[in-house]
């Protein structure tokens, strides 16, 4: 499979729904009092009750000026995150989102309702203070190129929590394991359901390791040389290369068929056989992908 052909076809493909899409705006008032999602278990609070940041009025205007945080999207003000975490819980949007920065004082970017499927937004939550939640995004904070030959693999950015409705909790997470060589199902308990034999990146275009995404978006292009397996799509980039694959996505990185699913021989994708990829993409939008 051409990787130049896979990953320049996401792009464009992205590139004409959202050329397409009507942003729905919102005004985002003061903040209300929102309950915890139910089963959501956030870390303890860093912050007290008094000195969390008050939710910012955001005008309709001025959202649907932001840069939307798409996969191909670079947005210097979210905030880089490489801690692995094994749990989140799972959102969709009810309607174009506005997404802050450490301070949490002007928004950066936003979330759209529907992402470049017209599918809604999947977007996962790690972290709950206050009225808001610290979710990861799929754009990138910078370019490897940008950042001294290193980037971070994967953002994230707080949102009003009143702006989300969750839909899941997912029950397994991902983890690659790029010195085994090997893609794993894991139960939040810890035990390996199922493990997969995978090809993973090149010294020179590295799977990045050290990091947790997820599972973005998922479709079936047999046009890209995957035939009829889905491509999973993650919110994880290459941290390495600015784009590896020759598209114009900033070097994001997914889990595909391949005829070759052993060793270091991709640019950065996570290659796997057609079991491999029926058993992926039976998992919920949403579901963690931890490298190691």
């Amino acid at each position: 499979m051409r990787k130049r052909t896979l990953w320049a076809g996401v792009a464009v493909a992205g590139a004409v729904v959202l050329a397409g899409a009507v942003v729905v705006p919102l005004v985002v008032g003061p903040p209300s009092a929102v309950s915890a999602a139910p089963g959501h278990t956030a870390p303890p609070a860093t912050t007290s009750a008094s000195t969390v940041p008050a939710v910012p009025h955001v005008d309709a205007a001025a959202l649907a000026a932001l840069p939307e945080a798409q996969y191909s999207a670079v947005i210097g003000g979210l905030m880089p995150f490489d801690r692995t975490v094994t749990s989140d819980t799972v959102f969709q949007l009810r309607a174009d989102a506005p997404l802050f920065g450490a301070a949490r004082t002007t928004p950066v970017a936003r979330f759209a309702a529907s992402d470049f499927l017209r599918q809604p937004t999947t977007v996962v939550g790690l972290e709950r203070d206050g009225d808001w939640e610290r979710v990861l995004t799929p754009a990138r904070r910078q370019l490897p190129s940008a950042a001294g030959g290193s980037a971070a693999a994967q953002t994230s950015a707080w949102v009003p929590v009143a702006l989300l409705r969750e839909v899941s909790t997912p029950t397994s997470r991902v983890v690659i394991s790029t010195k085994d060589q090997t893609v794993s199902i894991v139960s939040l308990d810890g035990a390996t359901v199922q493990r997969f034999r995978a090809g993973v990146g090149t010294a020179d275009t590295p799977t990045p390791t050290g990091v947790t995404g997820y599972l973005e978006q998922r479709y079936v292009d047999p046009a890209q040389g995957t035939g009829d397996h889905p491509i999973q799509l993650t919110s994880l980039h290459s941290s390495a290369a600015d784009e590896p694959y020759g598209g114009h996505d900033g070097g994001l990185i997914g889990l595909h068929w391949n005829a070759t699913t052993s060793g270091a021989v991709s640019h950065g994708c996570v290659r796997l056989d057609a079991g491999a990829v029926a058993a992926v993409n039976a998992l919920p939008l949403g579901t963690l992908v931890t490298v190691e």
